[in-house]
């Protein structure tokens, strides 16, 4: 039997939302939040795994999965899509799963309500400058000087080679062997729906004001200080490895793990991961 049921409910955008639910809702609640170019379904092994003993709530954001595109795409405007989806589901504390786009979205509900937040678990998110590497360049000279010509180079990965490349660069040949080209094929005829272009553009552009955000992060990290489970691909080429020590310095109490895999690890690490989150959430 399938725990996993795909749910979906109307916005007050009047844009549909689609997540997944597993588990019972009288468990501990796991929000997971995916990143780009994904949806809820890179976490289905591992809201199989962890059905018997958390409420897992996985949606597709707005734009991503089966989930309809925003009027307005940002990642204020997605935070607050998924805090309506919490209060839809009568959800008061959480633990939060963040990975890559889902970090900001993450951000926007733990700093809205502190007191809320159970735990964190942070997977190849990024939250500071010591994420950015040399293939960043051209995303900051967009946001510094957003001209068609930067524009251009800041959104060149958003094509089905670079949507692949989500999925294999700077990974060993081995580890990506691994994955069924059905997963980046996917993606990228999803991202070709109307509207689906646009968010992914508007979202590029958006990050910038997530950025701006990072000292008031680190303030609420510093002041709050919520448990912690970094899992962490090693061989991701967006976010430098150096991030994790990032990490570990604002929670100098969160347990770490690295793990021989990319931007992508659950594709390849599920198995491993799913036991390490069931016991960080606990009974």
């Amino acid at each position: 039997m399938n725990p996993i049921t795909r749910e979906r409910i109307r916005l007050s955008s009047d844009a549909e939302l689609s997540f997944l639910t597993a588990g019972e809702p009288s468990r501990p609640t796991l929000l997971l939040l995916h990143g780009v170019p994904n949806s809820a379904r890179m976490f289905e092994d591992v809201a199989a795994a962890l059905a018997p003993q958390v409420y897992v709530v996985a949606p597709d954001l707005p734009g991503f999965g089966e989930s309809d595109p925003l009027p307005d795409p940002g990642f204020t405007a997605f935070g607050e899509a998924i805090s309506e989806l919490l209060d839809r589901l009568e959800i008061g504390p959480l633990y939060l799963y963040v990975h890559d786009f889902g970090a900001p979205v993450a951000f926007h509900i733990a700093m809205a309500a502190p007191e809320r937040v159970r735990g964190l678990i942070i997977q190849n998110a990024n939250a500071h400058r010591s994420g950015f590497n040399a293939g960043w360049d051209r995303t900051l000279e967009y946001w510094a000087a957003p001209d068609p010509e930067n524009e251009a180079a800041a959104m060149a990965h958003l094509t089905f080679e670079g949507t692949r490349d989500q999925y294999l660069s700077g990974v060993p040949a081995d580890v990506t062997e691994k994955i069924p080209a059905e997963r980046w094929e996917e993606d990228w005829r999803v991202m070709n729906l109307p509207g689906r272009m646009e968010t992914q553009r508007a979202l590029v552009t958006d990050y910038a004001t997530y950025i701006a955000r990072w000292n008031k992060i680190a303030e609420f990290l510093t002041q709050w200080q919520p448990p912690g489970l970094l899992i962490w691909g090693r061989h991701d080429i967006y976010f430098d490895l150096a991030e994790t020590v990032s990490w570990m310095r604002d929670l100098p109490r969160m347990e770490a793990h690295i793990f021989d895999a990319g931007h992508l690890l659950l594709e390849t690490h599920s198995a491993a991961a799913a036991p390490l989150i069931r016991d960080f959430i606990g009974d």
